[in-house]
């Protein structure tokens, strides 16, 4: 079956995709939702340890490997300590999506936005890593304690991708959206990744946030179009973006997370 994928709006490719076992792997990953009784953090780490098993027929560009965060030991234990800390309860919350995770970060640590350094001043949470600070994490922080603190601030929000795995071409980060290839070859794996965050944080499908005013709102919008997965989507300027080229307007944008989170 030969599937007309638009990446950028204007150019279409056909690429061959098997949809019917492509969802089927997915619903491997589905986390059973049958019982009110279980915890969003038993959601959340169930789902993520067993991604990997998803990902063996899709077929990456030239170059491009995955970056597979949630296999570690480290990583798993630090994960299982975060989330059963912040989000050992059945209440719903509003989604925020990124871009992938990436190297010093939410490939690292499994967090998304929470490098090690983090993980010990703010969460209290030792862990082995190099404590290497990370710059979205520096600002994604410095919103939460905005906000009210750590406990508020991810008792009403859950922090996701829209590609929940990471990529890496030549030992470099690498984005979902850098190639169109790429993009194509890991949409079905998207879609079906947002519809198991919303599942897994309860969310209503009012709202959602997005990390990125550029290509990752721009591809969102336009599964969101396609899927329905939202009544409306926020963008917000990537916290990356902010750090490397406006920090000297740093309170003015945490202004404006304030402000758009608060709608």
């Amino acid at each position: 079956m030969n599937t007309l994928l638009s990446i950028d709006g204007n150019t279409a490719f056909n690429h061959k995709f098997d949809w019917p076992f492509v969802f089927q792997k997915f619903e491997l990953l589905q986390v059973t939702f049958t019982s009110m009784n279980e915890l969003i953090s038993d959601h959340i780490l169930s789902y993520h340890f067993d991604l990997e098993q998803s990902i063996s027929t899709i077929k990456l560009p030239k170059l491009v490997e995955w970056l597979l965060p949630y296999s570690g030991n480290e990583t798993q234990r630090i994960m299982t300590l975060f989330y059963k800390k912040y989000y050992h309860d059945q209440s719903p919350r509003t989604l925020i999506f990124g871009i992938n995770p990436g190297r010093l970060g939410g490939g690292l640590t499994g967090i998304p936005f929470t490098d090690p350094v983090k993980l010990i001043e703010e969460c209290q949470i030792e862990n082995s890593f190099p404590k290497k600070p990370e710059l979205s994490a520096q600002f994604i922080y410095q919103v939460i304690h905005q906000w009210g603190g750590l406990d508020r601030f991810y008792s009403q929000f859950y922090i996701s991708s829209l590609c929940p795995l990471g990529f890496i071409k030549e030992g470099v980060n690498y984005n979902y959206y850098d190639d169109k290839i790429l993009t194509n070859s890991v949409t079905p794996f998207i879609v079906q990744n947002i519809i198991a965050q919303k599942k897994i944080g309860r969310s209503d499908s009012k709202v959602a946030y997005c990390l990125g005013e550029g290509k990752n709102f721009d591809f969102f919008n336009r599964l969101n179009a396609e899927h329905h997965f939202f009544d409306k989507i926020i963008p917000l300027p990537h916290p990356r973006w902010i750090m490397q080229y406006r920090r000297k307007s740093i309170n003015q944008f945490l202004d404006l997370y304030i402000e758009r989170l608060g709608n």
